[in-house]
């Protein structure tokens, strides 16, 4: 009997070893991060007590910037794709938002929606920049339609991609959701962080993951490690519930709204992205069937090809 318990405490205690060498994942310090994730043309500015990475590329002297806002556990880095393609012609700036990326928590814990339409309109001030056309992923696409309603002079046009706007039914959602949401398990996450939850997370959210690549899922991980980041994942995703009541104000938009839909978004499902295009008057839906919630991510050349479009029919 003894032999049995020694060998059952044994083997607990090496299972317990390979969980922590395995998982163990503590805060990285973001200065730690910044030489492979903050490369020129990144650029760190002080606003609202924070320092905050962001990427102004293009051309100077556009008299119409366009803004980009990443989603959810994404960085400035979604959008790649899209500023090779734009840059040649247009300004494009696009930002770590609070609680993500190398920008890092909000010095508070708050982050009701109003604080972040705030943000965008103190970033824009810092830059000197008047009006703006501003694209959004997930919740970076609620938050550009938010900041157009309540900042409508400093917002030209919208391109919501995949955005939070009405309460939804998700068909799936990704694993690191969910334990960001659960308060038993949120505790450990802040120190312990399997890269395969990070990477099953980011295969979920695209419509192929067969186009998921290690660099890719490099960059999920290791930003998501930055001090601070995880702990303001937990509190933001129970803070931010979209609700009925600020979804009818949607139907209020006037500013010309491109939007861009995966048919496999399977967080915030094609019928969602139908209800903005029936609530926003004038705007145009276009769908790609192969892709998933973050289509801009997972094929930056069709999408923005329809946002090339836009921009040209739109005079913006």
């Amino acid at each position: 009997m003894r032999k049995l318990l020694t060998g059952a405490i044994l083997a607990a205690t090496l299972l317990i070893v390979f969980i922590i060498a395995v998982a163990w994942a503590p805060d990285r310090p973001v200065d730690a991060l910044k030489a492979r994730w903050a490369p020129p043309p990144s650029v760190f500015v002080p606003l609202q007590g924070m320092s905050v990475h962001l990427r102004d590329e293009g051309a100077a002297d556009d008299p119409l910037p366009i803004l980009l806002l990443h989603g959810t556990s994404a960085s400035l880095h979604t959008w790649d794709g899209w500023v090779e393609a734009l840059a040649p012609a247009r300004r494009v700036i696009r930002v770590d938002l609070p609680a993500f990326g190398l920008t890092g928590p909000f010095p508070h814990d708050d982050y009701d929606v109003s604080l972040y339409v705030d943000f965008v309109i103190a970033l824009l001030d810092s830059l000197d920049i008047p009006r703006v056309v501003i694209g959004g992923n997930s919740f970076g696409g609620q938050l550009a339609w938010e900041t157009a309603l309540s900042a409508p002079e400093r917002v030209a046009a919208l391109i919501l991609v995949d955005a939070v706007g009405y309460p939804f039914e998700p068909e799936s959602i990704p694993i690191a959701f969910r334990v960001a949401l659960n308060p038993r398990l949120q505790p450990l996450v802040n120190y312990f962080l399997p890269r395969r939850m990070v990477e099953a997370s980011v295969h979920d959210v695209y419509g192929d993951p067969a186009l998921v690549t290690d660099s890719l899922v490099d960059r999920y991980y290791e930003l998501s490690l930055r001090e601070g980041n995880r702990r303001a994942l937990a509190v933001r995703l129970a803070q931010t519930v979209p609700s009925a009541s600020s979804a009818e104000r949607i139907a209020t938009i006037t500013q010309p709204t491109l939007i861009l839909w995966g048919g496999r978004d399977r967080l915030i499902p094609l019928q969602y992205g139908r209800q903005f295009a029936e609530d926003i008057e004038g705007s145009r839906l276009v769908v790609f069937d192969g892709l998933g919630h973050v289509c801009h991510e997972e094929d930056p050349q069709a999408t923005v090809a329809e946002v090339l479009e836009f921009l040209a029919g739109a005079g913006s």
